[in-house]
């Protein structure tokens, strides 16, 4: 099965490069944007061999799984740019809710598996990692070029990761990663539109909260040299993680590792 745009992403006028290897799909559609692509357009593989998450961690997508990055053109500041991350997550999110159903469905079942979004950048399947998204930006031209990669583990998860991960296979829905990416796609259409270059990062905010892993909860956030521990109040109206500690101060937390529960003394040691 090839890939293929959803049916929304068609009309909305998105591009497609389909690679049957590549090594970053985030390095090749800056460098696309950085020779003059203009045009909204997904770069996508089942097999990546150089890519990378958040602190420069390898992210490798052995055959089967999903990597794929969408190219953006905007006219909005750096800042306001990151916070499309937290659109990307609520597209991923409904992409796996669609895919998941309709796979029990044709097994001749219905259970419904519980995606959650966990600060600032993974989808999460109970406990364990699902999918990375790493943003970059760049200034073009007049613009700035945002690539927003999502990595996806279809058919399988890595072992060894500070948040034990799992896959698509390993809870039971066995799909291909084009079907993952058509309604990934689709998906995008709606919520990039939602946000709106940041106008309507309100309403973004508000459905992230709603899937949101850890609200509520004990948290400690390993942010480089300090550990902040606390309660995970919210996120603001930037996107900065909300803190409150013991004391009862609301600290914002921009960017940084997070643990919850019982994890929380182990992550961050």
């Amino acid at each position: 099965m090839a890939f293929s745009l959803g049916p929304r992403a068609q009309s909305a006028g998105y591009h497609l490069a389909a690679f049957d290897q590549i090594g970053s799909t985030n390095a090749e559609a800056m460098s696309r944007a950085r020779d003059g692509e203009r045009s909204p357009t997904w770069f996508v593989t089942t097999e990546q061999t150089a890519g990378r998450g958040r602190r420069q961690r390898a992210w490798i997508a052995p055959r089967g799984n999903l990597a794929s990055s969408i190219l953006e053109l905007v006219d909005v500041s750096p800042a306001v740019a990151a916070t499309l991350g937290f659109a990307a997550g609520l597209a991923l999110e409904a992409a796996l809710q669609k895919v998941s159903i309709e796979a029990a469905l044709r097994m001749g079942g219905a259970d419904r598996l519980n995606f959650v979004l966990k600060w600032p950048n993974d989808v999460l399947a109970g406990r364990q990692k699902l999918a990375g998204i790493l943003l970059e930006a760049e200034a073009v031209g007049d613009r700035l070029a945002v690539v927003v990669g999502i990595g996806t583990n279809v058919i399988a998860a890595p072992e060894g990761t500070p948040t034990p991960a799992t896959s698509l296979a390993a809870l039971g829905v066995h799909i291909g990663a084009e079907e993952l990416f058509a309604a990934l796609s689709d998906a995008w259409v709606e919520f990039r539109g939602i946000w709106d270059d940041g106008r309507g990062f309100a309403e973004i905010r508000r459905q992230w909260l709603q899937r949101a892993a850890g609200l509520g909860e004990k948290v400690a956030i390993n942010a480089g040299s300090a550990t902040i521990e606390g309660i995970f109040d919210t996120i603001d109206e930037t996107g900065c993680l909300i803190v409150r500690t013991e004391g009862g101060k609301r600290m914002p937390i921009a960017a940084g590792e997070v643990y919850f529960g019982s994890v929380a003394s182990v992550g961050a040691a």
